[in-house]
């Protein structure tokens, strides 16, 4: 609301002056003003909402390296967003064997804790820190991923890839 508006002329210049103007942009902009914050303990847990429950949704991928040896064994770091944080995401790393003309997958084993990454920075630019393998048996692996830019590298997670199957340590 705008209150004394005056425009005043002379020799060709106009200024306009305004006092006592009020503003309510949840108004203004036509959508309701902000709800006050709500206490997270007291919010609805799943099931308990007015809203409808919506089916779950696929999990949100990305593969962040992958290594082939002598089209023997193929390695991937795959990062998986987590559905109940969208800044969070795991970790999985794969092993690929090739046979009868195709990859198939022989183990799979997470890298981390589960949600214990960030999205973001997982799949950003140069999220992988290390991620070496070798074509001997047994084929280590070692992984090392940003945490985040100002934090850095996390500690080299070590595998053993022992007849396709992922061994931790």
């Amino acid at each position: 609301m705008i209150k004394n508006f005056r425009t005043f002329m002379s020799w060709g210049v106009t200024l306009a002056t305004a006092t006592a103007v009020t503003v309510t942009v949840g108004a203004t902009a036509g959508g309701p003003p902000n709800p006050p914050p709500t206490d997270p303990q007291t919010r609805p847990t799943a099931g308990e909402g007015k809203e409808p429950q919506t089916p779950p949704q696929a999990t949100e991928r990305r593969r962040i390296a992958t290594s082939v040896l002598d089209r023997d064994f193929k390695y991937t770091l795959t990062a998986l967003r987590s559905q109940t944080d969208p800044l969070a995401a795991s970790v999985r790393l794969q092993v690929f064997t090739f046979k009868n003309g195709a990859w198939s997958e022989s183990d799979r084993a997470p890298v981390g804790e589960a949600d214990a990454w960030f999205w973001f920075p997982l799949t950003g630019r140069h999220a992988v820190c290390e991620f070496s393998t070798a074509g001997t048996e047994p084929a280590p692996v070692a992984v090392s991923l940003l945490i985040t830019p100002s934090i850095g590298c996390s500690p080299t997670e070590n595998y053993r890839i022992e007849n396709g199957q992922i061994i931790p340590g």
